[in-house]
Parts: C-alpha cells; sequence; structure tokens
C-alpha cells in the first residue's frame, strides 16, 4: 500500500469505543453476529460443570472414564463436520445463512440434552451442539470481519473471543446457579436454546456481509452496506479496492476453474496463509487451553478440593480471567499486533505450565497416607485393592485413587492432611464418610500445594487468553484472499476442532496414565515449539487492509524481526 501499513495504536482501541456514538450499527452488526460466539463459550464450557452431575446420575458415565471422555468429545466430532460444512455453506450461501443454520443447531441440541433418558441420547444432542459450534466458530467471526472498518477489524473480531470467553463465564454462573435445582445438569445444559433463538430473530433484521454480496455480483447491496459502515471520506476507496479485489478474483477464478485443495496449496499467497492459519489453531490446542476449560472443575478436584460446589466456584475464577483476558485483547490487538501479542502469550503459558507441573507432582507424591485403622472402621467399605495388598504401609491417598475407579479416599475429620481411610466408591461409603463431617475424594488428593495449582491455573488463563485465545481467529479472519476466505477458514475450523477432540478426548487417560504433572509438562514443550513457529511463519496483519494481505503474503513467507515496522522497501523486495 503506499505511504506504508496504517499506524494502528490506542487511537484504533478508541475509535471502537468510539462507535457505540459515531456509528452504532457497526456494533449491532458486530454484537448480533457475535452471539453465535458467546453459544459457542456456552457450550463449550457449560458441560464441564454438568459433567460432575452427571457423572452422579447416570453411574455408567461415573464407572468409565471413556464415556465422561465421549460426552465432551462427541460435541467436539460434530463441531468438525460443522466447520468443514460451514466453509462450503458460507461460500455457496452466505455468512448470514450459516449463522442461522448454527442457531437451528444450536436450538435443537439443547433440547435433546436437557430431555436426555440416557448417557446415549446425552451424547446425541452434544453432536447437534458440535455442529453448531462448528459453524459459528468460522461464520461469527468472518462476519464480523468483513462487515467492521479496516482500522477496528482486529479489535471487532476480538469482540467475538470475549463474547466467546463471556459465555464460558456465563455457563459457569449458570452451573452454580442450578446445583441445588431439581434437573441441575438438564438446566445447565438445556439454557443454551434461548439465546439460540435471540440471534435468529436479530439476524433476520440484519445484511449480508457486503464482500460476499460483491463476490456474488450484488454489488448494489453491497455499496450500500459500506456506505452505513465507513466514514463518508473512506468509503469510496474501500469500494474501489473491493471492486478491484473482487474483479482480479474472478478473472482468476474463470482461468483457474474449480477450487480444489491442490489449487489452495498452488497458489503461494493462500499456502502461507494456511500455514499461519492452521498452525495457530493446532497450537492454540495443543498447548492444552480447553482441556483447563472443559476439565476445570475436575483439575480443581485434582487439586485438592472435593466438594462439587467448591470445584465450580473455583473454576468460575479462572472463567472470569478467561473473559478478562479477551477484554484485554480487543485493546492489545491492534495496539501491540497480532504476531507480537501471541509471541508474548506462549512465552506466559510456559512459565505457568511449569508451576502446574511442579505444583501437581508435588501433590502427587506428597498425599496423605492411608490409616488401616481409619479404613477398617467402615464395615464393608474397604478398597478391594488395599485389602488384597501385601503392604498396606505405604499405600498413600494417590495410591488409593489409582489402584481403581471403584475406590475413593475419605480424609480426616480434624486435619485432611493427616491419614484416611482407602474405601469402595459407593453411594453408602461416600454418605458415611460425609456423616463423620469428613471430606470424600475420587478425583485428587488433599494438599497444602492446592493453591499454587490455582494459581498456576489462574496464571495460564492470563497469558493465554489475551494472545493465543484471540490472534489465531483474528488471523484466520482477515488472512485469506476473498475468493478462497470461506474454504480456508473451513479448513482451519476443521484443523482446531480436529485439534480440539485429540486433546480433550486424551487429556482424562494421559492423567491416568502419566499422571497430571506431566501431562501439563507434555503441554509446556508443545508451547515452546509454537513459539518458534510463531516466529518463522506467522506475519503480521495488523492495519493492513484485507484486500492487501494476499499482497503481502506473495511478497514474503518470513519475517523474524517481529518487532521492527515493515517499510516500503522492505515490502517491495520481499524481506526475509
Amino acid at each position: 500500500m503506499e505511504g506504508g501499513v496504517p499506524e494502528a495504536d490506542i487511537s484504533a482501541f478508541r475509535e471502537c469505543l468510539g462507535l457505540s456514538r459515531k456509528n452504532p450499527y457497526v456494533l449491532r452488526l458486530a454484537f448480533s453476529a457475535g452471539i453465535g460466539g458467546l453459544l459457542f463459550g456456552y457450550d463449550t464450557g457449560v458441560i464441564s460443570g454438568a459433567l460432575l452431575y452427571i457423572r452422579d446420575d447416570f453411574k455408567d458415565v461415573d464407572k468409565k472414564t471413556w464415556l465422561q471422555e465421549a460426552i465432551v468429545s462427541t460435541a467436539l466430532a460434530g463441531a468438525i463436520i460443522g466447520a468443514s460444512v460451514g466453509g462450503w455453506m458460507n461460500d455457496r450461501f452466505g455468512r448470514k445463512v450459516s449463522i442461522l443454520v448454527a442457531d437451528a443447531l444450536f436450538f435443537i441440541g439443547a433440547v435433546i440434552m436437557a430431555a436426555a433418558p440416557s448417557s446415549i441420547v446425552l451424547i446425541v444432542g452434544r453432536v447437534f451442539v458440535g455442529l453448531g459450534v462448528g459453524m459459528a466458530s468460522m461464520a461469527s467471526p468472518l462476519y464480523i470481519s468483513e462487515a467492521s472498518p479496516t482500522r477496528v477489524r482486529g479489535a471487532l473480531v476480538s469482540l467475538n473471543s470475549f463474547l466467546i470467553t463471556g459465555g464460558q463465564f456465563l455457563s459457569y454462573l449458570i452451573n452454580l446457579a442450578f446445583t441445588k435445582a431439581p434437573g441441575t445438569w438438564r438446566w445447565m445444559l438445556g439454557v443454551a436454546a434461548l439465546p439460540a433463538v435471540v440471534q435468529i430473530v436479530l439476524m433476520f433484521f440484519l445484511p449480508e456481509s457486503p464482500r460476499w454480496l460483491y463476490r456474488k455480483g450484488r454489488g448494489d447491496e453491497g455499496e450500500m452496506i459500506l456506505r452505513k459502515i465507513y466514514q463518508p471520506e473512506d468509503v469510496e476507496a474501500e469500494i474501489n479496492a473491493l471492486k478491484e479485489s473482487v474483479a482480479l478474483e474472478l478473472k482468476e477464478a474463470e482461468s483457474s476453474g474449480n477450487i480444489s485443495i491442490v489449487t489452495l496449496f498452488k497458489t503461494k499467497s493462500v499456502r502461507r496463509g494456511l500455514y499461519a492459519g492452521m498452525g495457530l489453531q493446532i497450537f492454540q490446542q495443543f498447548v492444552g487451553i480447553n482441556t483447563v476449560m472443559y476439565y476445570s472443575p475436575t483439575i480443581v478436584q485434582l487439586a485438592g478440593f472435593a466438594s462439587n460446589q467448591t470445584a465450580l466456584l473455583l473454576s468460575l475464577i479462572t472463567a472470569g480471567l478467561n473473559a478478562f483476558g479477551s477484554i484485554l485483547s480487543i485493546y492489545f490487538i491492534d495496539k501491540t499486533g497480532r504476531k507480537k501479542l501471541a509471541l508474548i502469550s506462549l512465552c506466559g503459558v510456559v512459565l505457568s505450565l511449569i508451576l502446574l507441573t511442579v505444583t501437581f507432582r508435588q501433590t502427587e507424591t506428597h498425599s496423605p497416607f492411608i490409616s488401616k485403622v481409619e479404613t477398617y472402621h467402615f464395615n464393608n467399605g474397604t478398597c478391594p485393592g488395599y485389602g488384597k495388598a501385601v503392604d498396606q504401609s505405604k499405600w498413600d491417598c494417590m495410591k488409593c485413587l489409582k489402584a481403581s475407579p471403584e475406590c475413593g479416599f475419605c480424609a480426616d475429620g480434624s486435619d485432611k492432611l493427616l491419614p484416611g481411610a482407602c474405601l469402595a466408591s459407593t453411594d453408602y461409603t461416600k454418605n458415611e464418610c460425609h456423616n463423620g463431617h469428613r471430606a470424600w475424594y475420587t478425583r485428587g488428593c488433599p494438599s497444602k500445594f492446592g493453591w499454587l495449582a490455582l494459581v498456576g491455573l489462574g496464571l495460564y488463563i492470563i497469558f493465554f487468553s489475551p494472545g493465543m485465545g484471540t490472534v489465531p481467529w483474528v488471523v484466520n479472519s482477515e488472512i485469506y484472499p476473498l475468493r478462497y476466505r470461506g474454504v480456508c477458514g473451513g479448513i482451519a475450523s476443521t484443523t482446531v476442532w480436529v485439534s480440539n477432540l485429540i486433546v480433550t478426548q486424551t487429556f482424562l487417560t494421559l492423567t491416568e496414565a502419566i499422571g497430571t504433572a506431566w501431562t501439563f509438562m507434555l503441554f509446556g514443550c508443545v508451547a515452546v515449539v509454537a513459539i518458534i513457529f510463531v516466529l518463522i511463519c506467522v506475519p503480521e496483519t495488523k492495519g493492513v487492509p484485507m484486500e492487501e494481505v494476499e499482497e503481502m503474503l506473495n511478497q514474503r513467507a518470513m519475517h523474524f524481526r517481529f518487532w521492527e515496522k515493515e517499510s516500503a522497501a522492505t515490502k517491495g523486495n520481499g524481506g526475509v
């Protein structure tokens, strides 16, 4: 672009805030489409608390780790399909229609889950919700990105990320609100039907993406919308740039024919964009964020907090920090830049995961011992593995819980860190333990280091949310040429959900196989690799008009000196 890339500094953030006064129409578009992000966040977050009570109602879920993972991960499997179909649907029928279809799937899934008589029906409902999540994950940020002025595009797409984390925070509040209500988890899962209905109503009164309209030959409609979005002094330049971009893409489309995977990877700008976009989405998941969000109450219990309500309350803090981090990202995404923000975020994530690794290792190796006297105080309630052990003196709480899913630990009534009882995990022994004013543990053990685990989780979220929580979605919404944007967005969204599925489906199994500590260490090693990837492969798109991102990708593949501004000369010769 002549004159270089426009500076995206603190004034961009102020301009975004000023939209409520200058141009409320843009904010209305962003908030209405962003409800899809709210639903996305709610449906991915609510299961973490609901799972605690689903285990109480469905005993097959309580006894089988794979069934718990299936309830969480089948939504992700649905999201993979939703994202794959959503890419085609976004290009074929438009961003608005895709959002409406996602809402319908949210509604159907919520109703099925709320009425589920068994774990199998519950899983079916989770699949429907997953389909909606997959479509919304790409349609909402894409719609917002294409309906936003260039200068505040990053901040408004970050608004979608904020609504995702806000939905997760809301899910924890709803979980807490219904802990004492009859049906507990049914209410938790069914509430998602309400915002879906609200968005369906709002989207009927909103226009289609102006860029999609231009692409489909409906330029007059697109121009009318652009005149509402941009200031009068900017709108003509934007219309001309968009017309040129669409004309060029249509010319390329005529010469290259239908879009195929081969075509995508033969096109230099698309290939480089996919490397960056897909890579960011993969690393976003493999540093472990959704294990924290999906299983945070379980992780809190692993840290030594036994009560379901306590675990939910402490997890609410985690969700609140996640939402707060998303607010920070709205400020920093256009001030600091996408690449630098991602790097700062990943460095903090590495430090946080090191703290979590050390803390959980201490928790695992310093758990309370088993008291033979305390154990046999409960008639016919002894854990079978402990009863058959040759040397019971070496048993501690962690060994008791790992012996079998059928075993639990009843802590000493006066001091949880004193030797307790290793018992069979039945409703009878659990009630007997509680009747003695003791705490009952089946996930983790009492520990004096439990508070450090909460600090580690909090730091992890604070570092992750403003950077890696937002940057991948922003970059993927703006890095692809218009002709390929729907397809590439679908590929990137499918990538994130496949990665999410792998991590979520294996987390509990990993914690049982190698321990919680080494699981977090594994995530930390992935975060180090992610830092190297961002340094080498991710371009800076801060302040670059969407029509010029393609040119930037054609000119350079890598930019190591992310802290330096890109000069016009460097742009011209291709850089590093």
